[in-house]
């Protein structure tokens, strides 16, 4: 019954993942330190999600 109210990790990570993109791309003309974080950032949470998907199978 209360699983219905629990987030979906994968769904999480997937926003989390768009977001970082989106600022990668946003920075990448104008702080090219910042983007490369965010892209790195971006890496880490692909890895994780990766990880979770094989697990769920």
């Amino acid at each position: 019954m209360f699983s219905l109210f629990k987030k979906d990790p994968v769904k999480k990570l997937e926003q989390e993942y768009k977001k970082y993109m989106e600022e990668y791309f946003r920075l990448s003309t104008s702080n090219r330190a910042e983007s490369d974080k965010a892209f790195a950032k971006a890496e880490e949470i692909m890895k994780e999600l990766e990880k979770l998907k094989q697990k769920n199978g």
